[in-house]
C-alpha cells in the first residue's frame, strides 16, 4: 500500500501562535511525519520547530527528510520524490506559506500522485487568497486568480484592462499577487489602468498581526495615493481584487 501524501498548510508569515492559524490536529499529524517535500528546506524545517513546540516531533529534526520542489525543480525530477509514498511513507507536502498546490510548485506534485493512485489528503489551514475574497465585500459567488501579472509596464496595464472588462461582463472578482517591493507600483498601475468606479481590494499581512485589509474605488485609492495615505507595501504579501 502507498503511502498518503498530506498537504500540510504553512503560515502567511512570521507568528509566534502557530495555533491562531494551524488547527492543532493539523500540527499533531505533521509532528508524526519523517519526511517531507517543501519548497525550501531552511523555511520547512523553522515551520518544524514551531510544530515541536506544542507537539514534539517523532525523530529528532535533523533526522527528518525534507525534498525540495520549486520553480528550479525538472519535470523528471518529480517521480522520484514519490518515492518514499511508493514505499508505503507518509509524506506531508509544505508550501512556503500558505495552503500547498495554489500558485505553487506543488500542484505537479499532486497531480503525478493522483496519476500514480496515491491517496491526497488536503488539510484545513489558511489561504490568503479565499481570505482576502473574505473580507473584501466583492463578489465571492464567482472569482478568478490570474497568478502574477506581466512586469513590463506596457503589457501590464494592457492585462489589467483586460482583466477589468472581463470583470465588468462577467460580474466576476479578479485576484491577482505580486511580490514584496513591487506592490506599490502594482496598485499605481490600477489606478491609472481602471475607471474611477471600479473597486479595488488591497490585503496585506492576512492573518498577523500587522494585516491591512481595505476595499475602495479606484479614484478613492488615486486621492490616497496623491495625498500619501497608500497602505505601506514593502516587505508584506499582498493579494489584490478588483471588481468592474
Amino acid at each position: 500500500m502507498p503511502g498518503t501524501l498530506y498537504l500540510i498548510p504553512n503560515t502567511l508569515g512570521e507568528t509566534a501562535a502557530l495555533d491562531h492559524v494551524i488547527p492543532d490536529h493539523v500540527q499533531a499529524l505533521t509532528a508524526q511525519l519523517s519526511h517531507f517535500v517543501a519548497e525550501n528546506a531552511k523555511t520547512a524545517r523553522a515551520f518544524l520547530k514551531l510544530v515541536n513546540a506544542a507537539h514534539p516531533l517523532a525523530r529528532p529534526l535533523q533526522e527528518i527528510a525534507i525534498a525540495e520542489l520549486n520553480v528550479n525543480t525538472k519535470a523528471d525530477a518529480l517521480a522520484g520524490l514519490l518515492a518514499p509514498l511508493r514505499a508505503g511513507i507518509d509524506t506531508g507536502l509544505l508550501s512556503e506559506a500558505g495552503v500547498p498546490a495554489v500558485a505553487d510548485p506543488g500542484a505537479d506534485l499532486v497531480r503525478l500522485a493522483h496519476k500514480e493512485g496515491i491517496p491526497v489528503r488536503p488539510l484545513v489551514g489558511p489561504s490568503s487568497l479565499l481570505l482576502a475574497v473574505m473580507a473584501s465585500g466583492l463578489n465571492g459567488q464567482s472569482f478568478a486568480f490570474n497568478g502574477y501579472l506581466p512586469t513590463d509596464a506596457a503589457a501590464r496595464s494592457k492585462r489589467l484592462k483586460e482583466l477589468e472588462q472581463r470583470s465588468r461582463v462577467e460580474k466576476q472578482t479578479q485576484l491577482f499577487i505580486e511580490t514584496p517591493y513591487r506592490n506599490g507600483a502594482l496598485l499605481e498601475a490600477l489606478v491609472a489602468a481602471c475607471q474611477g468606479t471600479t473597486l479595488i481590494c488591497v490585503a496585506t499581512d492576512i492573518s498577523l498581526p500587522s494585516e491591512t485589509i481595505r476595499t475602495q474605488t479606484a479614484a478613492q485609492w488615486k486621492s490616497a495615493l496623491a495625498a500619501d495615505r497608500g497602505p505601506e507595501f514593502h516587505k508584506k504579501p499582498t493579494v489584490f481584487l478588483l471588481l468592474a
